[in-house]
């Protein structure tokens, strides 16, 4: 469990063994940004802590594609990560502000790096539900930008969606778009 005197802190990277000179200080053992927030979720199953670190990660990835994070997607993201990771408040808490930090900081090829790797290690069941919970991340503020709305393509790409299979999930969010908000709806 979590504690005061827990490991030092590592990258996602490292942890999902991705490092390969993308990431200072990764190496072949796994995404070190990954290992950080897996190795905080300790009562975990290893595959399991490295599932939710990587959903983290890219959740993180949408809140912060307009470069900043409110305080309402930050809370979506626990949420979601107590909900589908049955994790406590604080293992929620804990790897939502890592993830958050780690995406905000890396970016750029990690991104791809650990959406890459979010894709190994889930079903297409678990991708369907990962698109869900961006488009939510993205909506909590009440309007997901159109920042959002590319990172959000961005990462359906690489998690093997197509444009339409996007679009489809995209559609049930449509009231939160801002560049459809204003068109005129039809009867």
């Amino acid at each position: 469990m979590l504690g005061p005197h827990s490991e030092a802190p590592v990258s996602i990277l490292r942890f999902l063994g991705l490092g390969g000179g993308v990431e200072p200080g990764a190496t072949r053992e796994g995404s070190a940004s990954v290992r950080r927030i897996a190795a905080r979720l300790d009562r975990l199953a290893p595959e399991q802590a490295r599932y939710l670190a990587a959903f983290a990660y890219v959740l993180a990835r949408v809140a912060y594609a307009d470069l900043r994070v409110e305080a309402s997607e930050e809370a979506e993201m626990e949420r979601l990560a107590r909900e589908l990771g049955a994790l406590s408040d604080e293992e929620a808490k804990l790897a939502v502000e890592i993830a958050r930090c780690e995406a905000g900081e890396l970016g750029g090829t990690s991104n791809y790096v650990v959406t890459r790797e979010l894709r190994r290690l889930s079903t297409r069941a678990q991708r369907v539900q990962v698109l869900e919970c961006l488009y939510a991340v993205a909506a909590a503020d009440g309007l997901i930008s159109a920042e959002e709305t590319g990172e959000i393509a961005q990462i359906a790409e690489e998690l093997g969606f197509t444009r339409a299979e996007n679009n489809a999930v995209r559609s049930g969010w449509r009231a939160h778009l801002s560049e459809l908000r204003d068109l005129p709806r039809s009867s």
